[in-house]
């Protein structure tokens, strides 16, 4: 009887375990695959409406209107996708996918460190492949991600990973991009729990807390000018700020702060900066645009911050900063951020609703997404050479009535689309059919 009831026991937490295992990644591309018929949506602007994309060992080695081109498909998987449509992977910037999965619980919360000035702190080595919430997003078409941490006043660094891996080490294509800084707010709310009247107010405290980031900065530059008897891991790790390799990420929303983080930038030589955020970017955009300085704009699903905002502020900013001229893509943090990620291609969707084409929509979160992240040698559009991270829908993918994905490609990796809820989806749905 002990041991029958020791094996019941082991039985049941084999079957738990399969029930929340996260899906399998895909085995590498054995066979050229090709698919034919569909609209390609190339990421770049352009689209071929009768296309043929094949690709093979996770490369593309054909982009093209199926009535130019001669092959033969006796020796590849054909997908017919006749009346379907054919996107690049889309592409979240400033998440936090992979390094919290429950709120509530703290042992599985790892996106902020210790401590405010933490440039050393890598994203990347707490990224959890395994997450559940990962698995939910892939069946909208999010198969690339940048993964950042959060807190203080230098978080930490970035780095880009793809969404089907066994560990960070798989998922990992590219490490260390970039250098994240919360800048300071040159206006403060009112804290009502310590007696100030509500509202925004000047932040007396503004000029001391850009002097902390700056005083950073002039002191990593002494040190990697100067003779280093002993390795100092936080100035090691903004080296690359200087000679180009890495990005300063300056989360700021407000036209003086954005200005005083330019003005920053080129006054200690830092080569590239992305603005996060950018609520305010447009008041400032000749100068971003004169200092090629491009934005990741927040979540386009949100209220307007200032009461002389007007209504559909964050639904336009899209379309107004492109037509300034500059580079933007989408990102999605703040409150349920992650859970939220699936909605990324519905952001897009929104500002065609304010003006954008659907073309220029989808760059968003495709090739301006790669661009800015560093990525657009290899990944976001549909290009011969570039990795084939791509999926099949069977309609239009930024509206979430047509968004629904029948196979997904990652380096050529025939990927699942299977994930908790929709396997609780068919449970239930056959359930009600069967009454």
């Amino acid at each position: 009887m002990k041991h029958l009831k020791q094996n019941i026991a082991i039985v049941y937490l084999l079957c738990a375990s399969l029930v929340m295992a996260q899906q399998t990644p895909a085995p590498k591309q054995t066979k050229p695959i090709a698919i034919m018929g569909a609209t390609a949506h190339i990421g770049n602007g352009e689209i071929i409406e009768n296309s043929v994309l094949i690709f093979k060992a996770g490369k593309l080695t054909t982009v093209a209107e199926a009535s130019v081109v001669k092959i033969d498909i006796s020796n590849m998987e054909v997908i017919n996708a006749a009346g379907k449509h054919v996107y690049p992977g889309f592409i979240i910037p400033n998440s936090t996918l992979g390094l919290v999965e429950i709120d509530a619980v703290r042992a599985s919360d790892d996106d902020a460190e210790i401590g405010h000035l933490n440039p050393h702190i890598r994203s990347l080595i707490a990224y959890n492949a395994e997450s559940k919430i990962i698995e939910t997003i892939r069946p909208n078409g999010v198969l690339l991600g940048q993964i950042t941490p959060r807190g203080g006043r230098i978080s930490g660094t970035s780095s880009i990973v793809q969404f089907d891996a066994w560990n960070w080490e798989d998922a990992a294509i590219k490490v260390d991009d970039g250098v994240h800084v919360n800048w300071p707010n040159s206006f403060a709310r009112g804290r009502w729990w310590k007696g100030e009247a509500p509202g925004l107010k000047p932040n007396e405290n503004y000029t001391k807390q850009v002097q902390e980031v700056t005083h950073f900065i002039k002191q990593s530059q002494a040190y990697l000018n100067g003779d280093k008897p002993i390795k100092h891991l936080p100035f090691e790790a903004v080296r690359g700020l200087f000679d180009g390799s890495k990005k300063l990420y300056v989360h700021v929303n407000d036209a003086k702060a954005i200005t005083d983080a330019v003005n920053f930038k080129n006054e200690y030589g830092i080569k590239n900066m992305v603005v996060v955020g950018g609520e305010q970017a447009l008041q400032v955009a000749s100068l971003l645009k004169h200092n090629n300085v491009p934005v990741l704009i927040r979540r386009v699903h949100s209220l307007p911050k200032h009461t002389d905002d007007a209504y559909d502020q964050p639904f336009k900013l899209a379309k107004v900063l492109t037509d300034a001229g500059l580079l933007v893509a989408l990102e999605n943090s703040g409150d349920m951020e992650r859970m939220h990620a699936r909605n990324l291609p519905f952001l897009a969707g929104t500002t065609v609703a304010y003006g954008l084409s659907k073309e220029q929509a989808l760059q968003l979160i495709t090739l301006n997404a790669a661009k800015i992240l560093g990525i657009d040698q290899t990944y976001g559009s549909l290009e011969v050479g570039k990795s084939a991270t791509l999926f099949i829908s069977e309609g239009d993918a930024l509206d979430m009535r047509t968004n629904m994905l029948e196979r997904a490609f990652v380096d050529g990796r025939d990927i699942s689309l299977e994930s908790h809820q929709t396997n609780l989806w068919k449970r239930y749905s056959n359930k009600y059919k069967n009454q």
